[in-house]
């Protein structure tokens, strides 16, 4: 088997807002809106927007009102730290920044080289419209980590 991600779901605070900003950031990272689709459950108080590509899906789940007061903490216990998409090059790490910080977002850092993850890590970080910590970055994983 190859470690290979078919989908992640992600819990969000508010999924209308979220659901804009996802319609526009996806498409930087290479998805097609028209491949979203949508799902409801109401017994479970279940919601669901999904995004699909042939690689992956991201979904976005509504929370429940049991945990409408908590807020995101990316340190607690089993919640998603950060979540990195891998860029070919730098070119496309810096069109994707330009593109991602004119979206309601917080950046984190801007684009820079990481040496200490190795020579050629280069990544920016931002939080989406919900807090939660994503990154593009590009480096020559073959090298580093061959099959």
């Amino acid at each position: 088997m190859k470690p290979r991600v078919d989908h992640i779901h992600i819990t969000v605070e508010d999924l209308g807002r979220a659901e804009k900003f996802y319609d526009r950031l996806l498409p930087l990272l290479g998805f097609d809106t028209k491949l979203k689709e949508t799902d409801r459950v109401p017994a479970h108080e279940y919601k669901i927007i999904e995004y699909h590509h042939n690689l992956i899906s991201i979904g976005l789940v509504n929370q429940r009102k049991a945990y409408s007061r908590e807020k995101p903490n990316r340190r607690k216990a089993g919640v998603l730290h950060h979540l990195a998409f891998h860029a070919e090059n730098r070119e496309e790490v810096d069109a994707v920044y330009e593109e991602v910080r004119k979206l309601p977002t917080e950046i984190i850092h801007k684009p820079q080289y990481y040496p200490d993850y190795c020579p050629d890590y280069y990544a920016f970080f931002f939080k989406d419209s919900e807090g939660i910590e994503y990154e593009i970055t590009s480096f020559d994983r073959d090298r580093y980590f061959p099959a």
